[in-house]
């Protein structure tokens, strides 16, 4: 899935167990597995560019830098009940719970990301859907038209700042 000039680490994600597809119009493109993963399973190892500001498809390494991953981890679509779980420092994907054929991978956008590219309502149907989603460092826009029953992230920061 990544192109050559990344490497070919036997790790990265391949067409033959991944593919990036139009989930709908709500959620938009998502990565759908072809390959079964138990809870605690390596999924598969990361590669992008390597950028300071923050994008669409973007992934927060550590603040101010960010991994730009337009072939496969940038589409990851968001639940507040994730069935993955970035490892940033060394840009692994672990299943966080047991991932059928045909499941989406689906991680917390707030498990790595400080501030988002853009905040959205969420429409992940889970049963802690927190129902805006935002950085863990962030409050929902002044202007947000927040669902009732919406909560902040359980690992939001103490520090927080309105957009």
């Amino acid at each position: 899935m990544y192109p050559p000039h990344y490497g070919k680490n036997p790790l990265f994600p391949n067409k033959m167990d991944f593919r990036v597809v139009l989930r709908n119009h709500v959620s938009g493109m998502g990565v759908m597995t072809f390959k079964a993963f138990a809870k605690g399973d390596l999924i598969c190892v990361l590669a992008g560019d390597i950028i300071t500001d923050i994008r669409q498809h973007s992934l927060q390494i550590e603040p101010g830098v960010h991994l730009y991953d337009i072939h496969f981890s940038g589409y990851f679509l968001h639940s507040c009940d994730p069935n993955v779980y970035l490892d940033m420092k060394n840009l692994r994907v672990y299943a966080t719970r047991d991932i059928n054929v045909n499941d989406y991978l689906m991680m917390d956008y707030a498990q790595t990301e400080d501030v988002l590219f853009k905040q959205f309502p969420c429409s992940c149907g889970a049963e802690n859907c927190r129902g805006w989603i935002t950085g863990r460092k962030e409050l929902p826009y002044a202007d947000a038209v927040l669902p009732s029953g919406f909560r902040l992230p359980d690992n939001q920061f103490e520090e927080c700042q309105s957009i």
